[in-house]
């Protein structure tokens, strides 16, 4: 996908928000849909990440974009619940006196 022309003499920021907001004026971007990353699509278009990071926030601006909680945090969220889980788990079998090792030895085995 084209989103950049270099003989244009508009900024290129302006230049992947105007592509964007035909496409999803067009229908060809779903509402709800996720967008690229800004680092990934820094990366196709070999352009800067403040570029595309700046065509993002033109777009929420006019209304064609909206921000969700960032997959990162979700993740670091998750991993946070699974530790205490976890710590938990760990502390009930040390009262019972188990040994940890055969624990997690046999939570792999069940896990495949």
């Amino acid at each position: 996908m084209d989103l950049i022309d270099y003989r244009d003499s508009r900024p290129i920021y302006e230049q992947i928000s105007e592509r964007y907001k035909t496409l999803i004026l067009k229908g060809v971007l779903e509402p709800g849909e996720q967008m690229p990353s800004v680092r990934q699509l820094a990366m196709e278009l070999s352009t800067n990440p403040n570029t595309v990071q700046k065509a993002y926030a033109e777009l929420e601006r006019q209304g064609f974009l909206y921000t969700v909680k960032g997959g990162e945090e979700l993740m670091e969220n998750k991993k946070r619940e699974l530790a205490e889980r976890l710590a938990e788990l760990l502390k009930e079998a040390d009262e019972l006196g188990l040994d940890r090792a055969e624990l997690i030895r046999k939570a792999g085995e069940t896990a495949i």
